[in-house]
């Protein structure tokens, strides 16, 4: 094993990843660590991952009440989220200095409030009765946010993902869905529909995973007592 992948093996150690984007994010993110500025510290980071949802929720209010092509700053807005949001515990743990349940509390607000700020800019951007699928949006996605914490509780196990999916294919693939509406007006209706469905049928299926892992770990501590 080459000192760069051990490096890299050890900066996301603290977390089970299985998405399907994983490898390749990685070394991405490895890389991008390498160059940052000594001035730029973890907090620093997540305050341009905030920024960046703040942007995508402007670039909603912009389209409607301006010009539909400020969707395309949305598109910017997910990258600069990605962008802080990704590498800033992994800054964190490159340079040494991790603070693992502080960058733990403050990760959870900061996508908490992100995600309420992107459903804010797609109520203000849709039409009623459409606006309801924002409010769904966010409580599936804090629904997903909520087992992975419990599933962190009960396996002793953090993970973000659900199966091949992750926070950053779901950037990419509401990317796509900004654009798609950029391309033919009207199809992020349905795209939020659809979107909203998959939260809801991936966050049951979880939920049952969840509870079979609980079942389990009650039987164990039952063999332990």
């Amino acid at each position: 094993m080459s000192d760069t992948h051990a490096q890299r093996e050890k900066i996301f150690a603290d977390r089970k990843r299985t998405n399907i984007l994983r490898n390749g994010e990685q070394r991405f993110i490895h890389f991008l660590l390498k160059q940052m500025p000594e001035f730029v510290s973890p907090n620093i980071l997540t305050g341009i991952g905030l920024l960046g949802s703040i942007t995508v929720s402007v670039s909603f209010i912009l389209a409607i009440s301006s010009n539909k092509y400020f969707l395309l700053l949305g598109i910017l807005g997910l990258f600069i989220n990605w962008f802080g949001d990704s590498l800033d515990g992994r800054l964190a743990y490159y340079r040494q200095t991790p603070r693992k349940w502080y960058g733990f509390a403050l990760d959870i607000i900061m996508d908490w409030a992100s995600i309420v700020l992107i459903g804010l800019g797609y109520f203000y951007y849709a039409e009623a009765p459409a606006k309801v699928l924002a409010f769904f949006f966010v409580v599936f996605y804090g629904w997903s946010m909520i087992i992975s914490l419990l599933r962190y509780k009960i396996t002793d196990v953090y993970r973000i993902d659900s199966g091949i999916f992750g926070p950053t294919e779901l950037r990419i693939i509401i990317a796509f869905i900004l654009l798609l509406e950029l391309l033919l007006a009207g199809s992020l209706l349905y795209s939020a529909i659809l979107i909203t469905i998959t939260l809801l049928v991936v966050n049951i299926l979880d939920t049952m995973e969840l509870l079979r892992f609980g079942n389990e770990r009650d039987r164990k501590d039952k063999m332990n007592d």
